[in-house]
């Protein structure tokens, strides 16, 4: 049977270049993946997964009310689907999840599914709480800290380099925007954290 795999992790982890380098070795033994990405990060451009390294390849975008497993009934009318492949899964919804999950379970081809644990206040993203609880296999890919540790954290930065500790959960940015950490230079940094966090969306 298909399974449903998590690889989550902190920011700059290597998550879309391990997600085209999986693509790139099912394509190379014949195989068709679709590779699909939030509409709402459009850092790169739209319909698009690209690396910090450079890499990128064409995605299909999708919004928070698509139905995921239509999506792929409908592509499969013209190609066939060996695997699903998705970016920035945290942004997924809990009913999107359970669409993943029946892609493996009834079509059984196999789903994988790259995204961040937590938000910059600590905090679990839709998609990847659900995507924890019921994915088949989890997979922690590691990002290191400025002190050497593995970083589990995020830091979201402000114009002038300080921390933000409140705001819109959604806000799309790079490198300049935010930082990953370990736990202890979170806790030191971030200092107390929001006692109620927003679930607004804004894109940067």
């Amino acid at each position: 049977m298909a399974k449903l795999y998590f690889y989550y992790s902190s920011m700059n982890a290597g998550k879309s270049a391990s997600l085209l380098q999986s693509s790139y070795n099912y394509q190379e033994r014949g195989l068709t993946t679709l590779l699909l990405c939030p509409a709402l990060d459009d850092r790169y451009g739209q319909n698009k997964i690209t690396s910090r390294i450079g890499i990128s390849a064409a995605a299909q975008g999708f919004g928070r009310d698509e139905d995921l497993f239509e999506l792929l009934t409908v592509a499969r009318q013209t190609t066939p689907v060996h695997c699903i492949m998705i970016d920035e899964a945290q942004f997924l919804t809990k009913m999107q999840v359970h669409q993943l999950g029946r892609i493996c379970d009834e079509l059984d081809i196999p789903v994988l599914a790259y995204g961040l644990r937590t938000d910059f206040q600590a905090e679990p993203f839709e998609g990847s709480q659900y995507l924890l609880a019921w994915a088949d296999n989890l997979k922690e890919l590691k990002a290191i800290c400025h002190c050497g540790q593995k970083a589990t954290m995020v830091l979201r930065m402000d114009d002038q380099g300080q921390v933000v500790t409140e705001g819109a959960q959604i806000a799309i940015g790079g490198n300049a925007d935010y930082v990953s950490v370990c736990r202890k230079h979170y806790t030191a940094q971030a200092g107390r954290m929001s006692s109620a966090p927003s679930v607004n969306t804004r894109l940067a």
